[in-house]
């Protein structure tokens, strides 16, 4: 690969690890589908309504395969495929390298794609930051469901206000005169929970009891992957399939509740002319990056764990209908609750869930407060929240922590040196989380999650990795790599998508959302000052700049002329393992005449 790439990203892992590595994969693909068209509200994209498609499949108002299936899944599919597959060969080739006579560690040798890896670390590190809060807002719903009666199930506690309203209780009688009126849900959220403050200029005091919730949840997710994947798969097994079973209870549920037809007719039966609409195929390419961890690392520091012969392109395959399976499953019962909360508030359908952040921790949990013993599917639910929360946390820090002891083996491969690693990276994490927990932490969180770990910030990610492989390192080298591992060569079109197909839909996507760009609000009513957009924009280009970055250095740091130093930094290197430029990688045939032509390995 380049010569300006990541140095000594191989960890070929314990052999014994390999069941476990391939659980802690399964969790990467969380029931996700893409659900797309006019969207609830502007803030859609923030990261509990992710957590929310994460948890019950559902991203949206509109339920539009074809954006999900078509031009993105060109781009997602081969893209996860590419990042599994390319690390798996290079971990395994490179400790075999290796262990021979004479052989360099691993770290020595470069392939991973120019500043690609820094770029995604980057990502991973603001996400690992705020994405537990989820976690700590989930533990706090989960503490205050040990009790007879629900907190936000009622409007007689000291936080609620004059204009709250039982609506559950109206028995369909919703002449409310205040226009002003709110739910005891919405209440409890916003003024029992977060106590939000005016705007992200008033950060007020500390909320201590989330403190200590996401004090806890860093601790579980601790002590869950300090011993590295091994011990975390054996907790995932659990992790990855209780989910499934309140799944199945609350579709049960759902489908059983008054107005649960007319939800489920509008998630089957959706606006096709939506299709037409630009941001629609936008959302819909950035929000299955998420659905299958691409470009965070994840999927690349997992795939280092698997034997060479493993058969990725089968898991990777069976994964991806799997997760999207399960997602049109989870459809149903999400939209059934939408559509008894449409008959029971007398709105439409595609208004009822326009709760802006709060939308995980507001709509289920209205419709759980209904439920006989309520606190008892309360305690599930939530507890099903922070389960499938502590696996993305995992598979984040594991993929960071795996990124860094691979750049610096000496340093951290020693007797309890990883543990120390893990353990200062939580402790870090943590102190910076708190200011999410302050009484304006809510508009410091949207920040992070509306630019830091966006779609835009991926998907540029996701260009430069594909143009890399491909036409760099070469895509048909690199199939012949593949079949070297799993004895076939893919489905050709993979290839294709690698060269052309996937670049240029992550390109036309990633246009689309600087063109759509729109300057961020809260619960579209509060809109942010411009240092609040330009601290936000300095999250996203903290990673995008990487790459152009780490592009520069290394052209402005090698030896020779002006076109000399293009072109090392547009070759693979020479002392990779098995490389041999003298040989092609097959015969030009008609067929692979085309590859031959446009790939760059012929002009190295």
């Amino acid at each position: 690969m380049p010569r300006f790439a990541l140095k000594g990203m191989s960890h070929p892992g314990p052999p014994g690890e390999l069941m476990e590595s391939l659980l802690c994969q399964v969790i990467l693909f969380k029931p996700m589908v893409l659900q797309l068209g006019p969207g609830l509200s502007g803030d859609e994209r923030n990261v509990l309504t992710k957590f929310w498609r994460r948890m019950l499949g559902s991203s949206g108002v509109y339920h539009a395969q074809v954006p999900s299936s078509s031009p993105t899944s060109s781009s997602s599919l081969p893209v996860a495929f590419l990042s599994s597959s390319w690390r798996q060969h290079w971990a395994s080739t490179l400790a075999r390298e290796a262990s021979q006579p004479g052989g360099r560690f691993a770290p020595s040798l470069r392939f991973s794609p120019p500043g690609i890896g820094y770029a995604s670390q980057m990502i991973v590190i603001l996400l690992n930051i705020y994405y537990i809060i989820v976690l700590a807002w989930a533990l706090f719903y989960l503490f205050s469901s040990f009790t007879i009666d629900l907190p936000w199930g009622s409007c007689h506690h000291e936080w609620n206000t004059d204009s709250c309203v039982e609506f559950q209780r109206t028995n369909g009688s919703l002449n409310v005169t205040s226009e002003n009126a709110t739910s005891p849900v919405i209440e409890f959220w916003e003024r029992r929970v977060l106590k939000i403050s005016d705007g992200i200029q008033h950060l007020g005091a500390l909320r201590w009891e989330l403190a200590l919730c996401l004090l806890l949840a860093w601790v579980i997710c601790y002590f869950c992957i300090w011993k590295g994947v091994k011990s975390t798969g054996k907790v995932v097994y659990f992790t990855a399939t209780f989910p499934y079973l309140m799944l199945v209870v609350l579709l049960i549920r759902g489908v059983t509740l008054p107005g649960a037809a007319q939800g489920i007719q509008f998630y089957l039966y959706p606006n096709l002319t939506r299709l037409w609409d630009p941001q629609v195929w936008m959302d819909a390419g950035t929000q299955i990056f998420f659905s299958f961890a691409i470009c965070l690392g994840c999927l690349t520091a997992l795939g280092s764990y698997n034997k060479y012969h493993n058969n990725c392109y089968r898991d990777c395959i069976a994964l991806c209908f799997l997760n999207s399976g399960t997602s049109f499953v989870a459809g149903f019962a999400i939209f059934s609750v939408l559509g008894f909360m449409s008959q029971e508030q007398g709105v439409p359908i595609s208004e009822v869930a326009e709760s802006g952040p709060g939308l995980a921790f507001i709509a289920y949990p209205r419709a759980v407060a209904m439920l006989p013993f309520s606190p008892l599917w309360a305690c599930c639910f939530f507890f099903m929240v922070v389960l499938l929360g502590l696996d993305s946390q995992f598979v984040c820090v594991e993929s960071l922590v795996t990124a860094l002891v691979d750049m610096y083996p000496r340093v951290f491969r020693k007797k309890n040196r990883r543990e120390l690693l893990i353990l200062g990276v939580s402790v870090v994490s943590f102190f910076v989380g708190l200011v999410m927990l302050t009484e304006g932490g809510m508009y410091v969180f949207q920040l992070f999650d509306y630019y830091a770990a966006s779609g835009m910030c991926l998907l540029f990610v996701a260009i430069f990795e594909s143009l890399c492989v491909a036409w760099v390192y070469g895509a048909g080298r690199f199939y012949d790599n593949i079949e070297d591992m799993i004895g076939y060569r893919p489905w050709p079109l993979i290839k294709y998508c690698w060269l052309f197909l996937t670049p240029a839909v992550c390109t036309a996507t990633f246009l689309f959302s600087l063109i759509k760009y729109t300057p961020l609000t809260y619960n579209k009513k509060y809109t942010y000052p411009w240092w609040g957009d330009a601290l936000g924009w300095l999250l996203a280009l903290s990673s995008m700049v990487c790459i152009p970055a780490w592009g520069f250095y290394k052209l402005s740091t090698l030896k020779g002329s002006f076109r000399e130093r293009i072109r090392q930094l547009l070759c693979p290197a020479e002392d990779l393992p098995g490389w041999n430029r003298a040989e092609p990688s097959a015969p030009a045939t008609p067929r692979t005449s085309l590859l031959i032509l446009t790939e760059v390995e012929s002009h190295c």
